[in-house]
């Protein structure tokens, strides 16, 4: 269930909540709605990964994607611990965590800051009714996951025990996925100049900060709803996944052609190898990296 949860949410509710699945908007918010199943929001995810991510990728203190509290390190503007010295160890067992978070803490902490932040994706919605919104999902969220399979019987460590692991393989794949397209070793962590100002572009930000994996592999591509093509949904995010293939030949060529970078791993495992990597070279302790 929990390997089928996360297709869901790379396949069918990214697309969705992107615009993307189809030219109906009714079916994209359909669609998107199935965040739903994930124990997510839609607004908190659209404005935490289309405004935030999109368009602050990479850039610390503005990409939320970046911000793992102080247990991990994804950026050498963070702050540096010494317990970071052995993230690349431990970090994989709390990606696990994302989805079950999701469930019983990050929405509500998400969704005061942003709606204190007057933040919002397409048009914005009443405090009151992304607040209701929010509580009654979770109340119905709880009360299929968890109160119904114990109405009608099933122990209740067993639920909770289910339930767990469920979203834990969930969490598991979805980061993995995620962190293999911005945190690796050829990305880059840009910040802005002392007037706010980036040295590139939007479009070309997206080049040096985002990079894909295992592009001829039909199985990942098809489970990860295309996001192995990560560079051409950074820079055509309302285009549908199944296109990214014949784009990615075109973006390739073209940047070649305006000798700008195109970061990309043959292999999802090169992909892996090279974020843990990345993670322990984070990891040392800044005076002594080099």
């Amino acid at each position: 269930m929990g390997v089928g949860m996360a297709g869901v949410g790379m396949n069918v509710m990214h697309d969705g909540n992107h615009g993307s699945y189809s030219n109906k908007n009714w079916i994209n918010k359909f669609m998107g709605g199935t965040i739903y199943v994930l124990a997510g929001n839609v607004y908190n995810w659209q404005v935490q990964h289309n405004v935030l991510h999109h368009t602050y990728t990479n850039i610390h203190g503005h990409d939320e994607d970046l911000d793992a509290g102080r247990i991990i390190r994804f950026t050498e503007h963070a702050e540096w611990h010494s317990f970071h010295r052995f993230q690349h160890y431990y970090s994989v067992f709390l990606y696990g965590l994302l989805t079950f978070n999701w469930a019983i803490t990050t929405d509500f902490k998400q969704m005061r800051s942003y709606l204190k932040r007057k933040l919002s994706y397409g048009e914005p919605k009443s405090p009151k009714i992304l607040w209701t919104t929010l509580i009654i999902t979770k109340i119905i969220y709880a009360s299929i996951w968890i109160v119904l399979p114990m109405v009608i019987g099933i122990t209740w460590w067993k639920v909770l025990l289910g339930f767990f692991v469920m979203h834990y393989t969930t969490g598991l794949i979805l980061s993995i996925v995620f962190q293999l397209a911005h945190v690796v070793e050829h990305t880059t962590n840009p910040t802005p100049n002392e007037l706010g100002e980036m040295d590139n572009t939007w479009a070309i930000h997206q080049l040096y900060t985002t990079t894909n994996f295992a592009p001829k592999n039909a199985i990942v591509n098809w489970y990860t709803g295309g996001l192995n093509h990560q560079i051409e949904h950074h820079i055509f995010p309302h285009i549908s996944h199944i296109h990214y293939g014949k784009i990615a030949k075109i973006v390739k060529e073209t940047a070649k052609e305006c000798n700008l970078p195109y970061y990309e791993y043959k292999t999802m495992r090169g992909a892996i190898v090279a974020h843990f990597k990345h993670l322990r070279e984070l990891g040392v302790k800044p005076e002594l990296s080099v």
